[in-house]
């Protein structure tokens, strides 16, 4: 994903992300029925989280993960951030997806 997620700070629990995880070799959607996912959520150039946000799975056989933004998430300083996806299957095996959600927050008025 090239273009940045665009937040307000202090907007919490808006906006939803919501990612569709597919196969990067075949573009085939993965299946996620049963799975559960967290989002990694950090300034860009930090080394310490600004939260863990877990998602829910919408559609599992369509591979879609909603992640409602947390108010930990949205209390940082304006800049950018990055995100990254973990997920963890019914069969304990673990998916990082290899590239990051790219955003951008402003402060509020």
């Amino acid at each position: 994903m090239a273009e940045k997620i665009k937040l307000i700070q202090g907007d919490v629990n808006r906006p939803q992300i919501q990612a569709t995880l597919t196969d990067e070799n075949t573009d085939a959607i993965i299946d996620i029925t049963g799975a559960t996912a967290v989002m990694k959520f950090r300034q860009v150039g930090a080394t310490t989280l600004q939260d863990t946000i877990t998602g829910f799975i919408a559609t599992g056989t369509d591979g879609v993960i909603v992640f409602p933004m947390s108010a930990t998430a949205m209390s940082g300083s304006a800049g950018d951030y990055e995100g990254e996806i973990q997920v963890t299957f019914s069969n304990g095996s673990i998916q990082t997806v290899y590239d990051l959600l790219k955003f951008k927050m402003r402060e509020d008025f």
